[in-house]
Order: structure tokens, then C-alpha cells, then sequence
């Protein structure tokens, strides 16, 4: 059981942190670093921990550790959810400049949150109490039963999303054709978007300068003037290409952040999302950009693959640096090999996926819709798992193998419960 984890738990761990390598940005705090990776591998524990209670059914075994960490997993998330992440959310989105006064606003700004679900509990228990019934201690119980209620009615109507969206996702973007089409809507899209915020962007330094500039040294803000100030010293270092452009657009009450702290910390606050909504704009169309070019780089290579020798060129990406990578640039075989992977097996490969992934949301649905109580096992998963009996390595493997093949489903519901849920605030 032991080497199961051994195994298991590092690949978890190293799957997060590659994770937060890739999607963190520069200027992300430590602990919003270590508050994310702790609830991704809290939210990824079934991966190890769904194989091994498994098995532990099946053979009858104790289940004292599994159970201890089902109910590590399970309250890490419970207090994540409800109370840890809203308040580090309201803390980092708050513009104070003290510990103790960001951190009262975010607990005011999730007071409102805070009051509607504790108005529905309220609303339960006093049902409760009304209907007669006998508590006996039931109280944890209860609270367990509606934060399970609300999980699984949000995922009964997102879960849709990533078993009917993934397969056609990439079966989409297995066509040449249509992928270029929609990469051209969402780079005209970004462009948009990136305009938009890098002129809200301008027009908040704007504001910032002059605010600055109108205030004297000797008032009682400018402590906290000076705070604003080097931030967006930094932020214009840290991005030197940047060229403060327009800021002529202003509102009129864009010039009275001077009045009191309450407004400098709005400044502060408005300044950060400006540039925050600029660099992921940013970031954002650069990508769509890329990707276009390399899809027409992949088409062009593959229409004249006679004229090239059936060898990858592309004028697009930069030599490869080192004596390995001059000499990988200039073999034929390297290059006839990226040919064949690029231009003819990718797209392939993507609708063989695109197919084997369907199939996996079918029997997904099959074996919800056919939870019957007569011992028929009509789920794929139940029949791999009773065909491997009691071997433990197998019954892991199994488990596993199951999980990870429709571990994207679940990220993909993920997401759009993220989307579902910032749509929502």
C-alpha cells in the first residue's frame, strides 16, 4: 500500500507544481503560491486516494488511513473554500496599505457571501427543528450533508461542459481550417481587449502622476502617495518596452483620490487591476498571436512539403542555441522527423484523442445513469475493476489508469466552475 504512495504522491505533488510554475505570475505572492498548491493537491488527493479505497473495499482490509486521509482532504477543502481562499482573494484585492485594514476589507467584502449562506443554514435548521427532528449530535452531519448537496448539484450542471466540450474542442482544432478561423476571431478579440486595457492602464498612471504632482510634501497623504508612487515606478521597470500613450480620456471625478485614505486606497487598487488587466491582456494576445503563426507556419510546410523536401522550415521561431541545437537544425532526419509529426501525425493523433475521449464521456454517462442495485456492472470501470480481482498493483493501476483518463473532464468542469463562479461575483 505504502510504495502506491510513494509513487503516487510525488507525481501529485510535481503535477501541482509544475502547474503553479506555469500559470503564477512574477509578482505572486509566497503564501497565495502555497494557499493555491495546497487546495490543487487537495483537489487532486483522488488520484491517490480513489485507487487505494478501492482496494480496501474490495479485500475488506481496515481502512484507518485511507479513511484519515479522506477526512484530510475533505476538511482541508471544506475550510479552503468557505473561509481561507474569499478572505486571501479580498486581501490581495484590497488597495490598504496596512495588514489590519486590508484585511477588514475583505472580511466586509465577503460578509455579504458570508450572510447568505449562513442565512440558508439558519433557514435548514429551523426546518429542521419545525419538522421534530431528533438531532442526536447530528449537527457536523448536517453541515457535511449541505456543503456535499451544494457540490454535487453545481457539479450535476457543469459536469456536462467537459464531457461534450473537450472531445469537441479537439476535434475542432484537428482542422487546419477552422482552427485558423477561430484563432483570427480570438486575435481580433484580444486586440480589442488589449486596447481597452492598455488605455485604462494609461489613463490611471495619468492620474496617478498628476495626483501626485498636485500634492505637497508636507500633506498628510503623501506617505501614502509616495507608496503609489514606487509601485508604479516598479511595475514601468519591470516592463521597459512600455510607452505611456493617451490618458486624455479622463471622467471627472478621475483627480479627487486626494481626499482622504479610503480614496488612496481606491487609487492604490485601481492602479493594481489596471496593470494586472493589461499584462493578462497582454499575455493573452501575444498567445492567440503565436499560435496563429504557428499554424500558418505548419500549413505552409505542409503545402509545400515537395518544394522543402519533406523537411520543417520555419522562418518563425529562432535557431536553437548550443553546438546540439545548430546540429538538430541542420540534420535531415531531425527535420524530416518534425515534418512527419507536425504536419501529418499531430492532427491525427488529435481525432483519434478527440474519439477515444467521447468514448470515455459515454461510458462516464452510462455508469451514472446505471447505478442499479441488482449486481449487473454495465460501467466500463466496474467490469476493469472486477476483472483484476484483488491484486493490489492491478486494482491501482486500474483505478488510476481510469482517473487519469478522465482526469481532463474534470478539470475541464473545474473551469468552468471557476468561469461560473467569477461570472457570478
Amino acid at each position: 500500500m505504502w510504495v502506491f504512495y510513494l509513487i503516487a504522491l510525488p507525481l501529485t505533488v510535481g503535477m501541482v507544481a509544475a502547474t503553479l510554475r506555469y500559470f503564477a505570475g512574477p509578482a505572486v505572492p509566497l503564501h497565495v503560491l502555497a494557499t493555491v498548491g495546497y487546495a490543487w493537491l487537495c483537489s487532486l488527493s483522488f488520484v491517490i486516494l480513489v485507487p487505494t479505497d478501492i482496494y480496501t473495499t474490495i479485500t475488506g482490509n481496515q481502512k484507518g488511513d485511507v479513511g484519515f486521509f479522506w477526512s484530510w482532504s475533505y476538511w482541508s477543502t471544506f475550510v479552503l473554500a468557505w473561509a481561507i481562499i474569499p478572505t486571501i482573494k479580498g486581501y490581495e484585492d484590497a488597495g490598504d496599505f496596512t495588514v489590519k485594514e486590508r484585511l477588514k476589507t475583505s472580511i466586509r467584502a465577503n460578509l455579504l457571501y458570508y450572510e447568505i449562506v449562513g442565512s440558508i443554514g439558519f433557514f435548514g435548521i429551523v426546518l429542521i427543528i419545525i419538522m421534530h427532528h431528533d438531532w442526536g449530535g447530528a449537527i457536523l452531519g448536517f453541515a457535511m450533508a449541505c456543503s456535499n448537496t451544494f457540490g454535487l448539484v453545481t457539479g450535476a450542471f457543469l459536469l456536462g461542459f467537459g464531457l461534450s466540450e473537450i472531445p469537441k474542442d479537439i476535434w475542432r482544432n484537428a482542422d487546419w481550417t477552422r482552427r485558423q478561423k477561430i484563432l483570427s476571431h480570438m486575435v481580433a478579440k484580444m486586440t480589442v481587449k488589449l486596447d481597452n486595457a492598455r488605455q485604462e492602464y494609461c489613463n490611471t498612471i495619468t492620474v496617478v502622476q498628476a495626483t501626485s504632482k498636485q500634492m505637497s510634501k508636507r500633506d498628510p497623504l503623501r506617505p501614502f502617495m509616495d507608496i503609489i508612487d514606487n509601485m508604479l515606478a516598479q511595475m514601468l521597470r519591470d516592463d521597459p518596452l512600455f510607452k505611456l500613450s493617451g490618458g486624455n480620456k479622463l471622467a471627472e471625478n478621475d483627480m479627487d483620490y486626494d481626499t482622504d485614505e479610503k480614496t488612496m486606497a481606491a487609487l492604490r487598487r485601481r492602479l493594481r487591476i489596471a496593470h494586472e488587466e493589461y499584462c493578462r491582456s497582454k499575455s493573452k494576445y501575444t498567445t492567440s498571436v503565436m499560435e496563429a503563426l504557428e499554424l500558418e507556419d505548419t500549413v505552409t510546410n505542409y503545402e509545400q512539403h515537395d518544394a522543402d523536401g519533406w523537411k520543417y522550415v520555419s522562418d518563425l521561431r529562432e535557431s536553437r542555441s548550443g553546438t546540439l541545437g545548430s546540429f538538430l537544425d541542420h540534420i535531415d532526419t531531425f527535420t524530416f522527423s518534425e515534418f512527419i509529426w507536425r504536419c501529418i501525425l499531430l492532427n491525427r493523433l488529435l481525432k483519434v484523442l478527440s474519439v477515444l475521449l467521447g468514448c470515455i464521456s459515454a461510458a462516464i454517462l452510462l455508469a451514472e445513469a446505471t447505478l442499479l442495485p441488482t449486481g449487473v456492472h454495465l460501467s466500463l470501470f466496474s467490469v476493469l475493476i472486477n476483472a483484476v480481482g484483488k491484486q493490489e498493483i492491478l486494482v491501482q493501476l486500474a483505478a488510476n489508469l481510469w482517473e487519469k483518463m478522465h482526469l481532463p473532464l474534470i478539470l475541464k468542469k473545474k473551469h468552468a466552475m471557476t468561469t461560473f463562479k467569477k461570472s457570478v461575483v
